[in-house]
């Protein structure tokens, strides 16, 4: 894609939501951190179902580790593969409390060191909470990198890279939450929306969908 219709692509999903945010809710930068470790393989809306009685007295590591493996369950048993995700939770919580300070790091390999916690958990919770450049790349951005032309790899870090590349400064901080929201409701996987998109004419992608 020319760096011409980079910036008008953007430009169109600027538009459509000029003040994105994640579907994911949290109340501190703690539970932020716990709600994206717990929505890996998990809906956002399953998320928020389980986390929103919890969230309300659980929101710092002390907290967490108080209620335990156990009690951490309780609230997280509808969200897939909660056992292990209850004892990473549970595990970065003691290391956040031993190593940081009970403070959440804006540093992506201190964060990438925490159990649970990969390179889009990471970059998610820089982006969102310390309002860092980053694109955390799921299926939804590698599909639309891929699909559209924008940032074509073969893997989410490729994809990751070049979209740090061809994105404009302009938009950057945004990106993240504008490439997952147009591929979760408009790119989205088996039948892309794309009569109703407001960047077909500059998606690249062969096979559009028609009414």
């Amino acid at each position: 894609m020319k760096k011409t219709d980079v910036y008008e692509f953007y430009t169109y999903l600027a538009e459509g939501r000029p003040n994105p945010t994640s579907d994911l809710e949290w109340t501190s930068i703690f539970t932020l951190l716990v709600a994206v470790v717990l929505s890996a393989q998990a809906t956002d809306v399953g998320v928020n179902k389980a986390t929103h009685e919890l969230f309300k007295t659980v929101d710092t590591p002390e907290k967490m580790v108080a209620l335990g493996e156990g009690g951490l369950k309780t609230y997280i048993k509808t969200i897939g593969l909660f056992n292990g995700k209850a004892k990473n939770v549970i595990a970065l919580s003691h290391l956040l409390i031993k190593d940081h300070n009970s403070v959440i790091p804006n540093d992506q390999k201190a964060l990438e060191a925490l159990p649970g916690v990969g390179r889009k958990t990471a970059n998610v919770v820089r982006n969102i909470a310390f309002g860092e450049p980053t694109i955390a790349v799921d299926t939804h951005i590698f599909r639309v990198g891929n699909r559209t032309g924008l940032a074509p790899g073969k893997n989410v870090v490729e994809v990751e890279n070049k979209l740090l590349k061809v994105t404009p400064k302009d938009f950057v901080h945004f990106a993240h939450h504008w490439l997952i929201l147009h591929g979760r409701y408009t790119c989205k996987a088996r039948k892309p929306d794309c009569p109703v998109c407001e960047v077909a004419h500059l998606c690249k992608f062969k096979n559009k969908t028609t009414l």
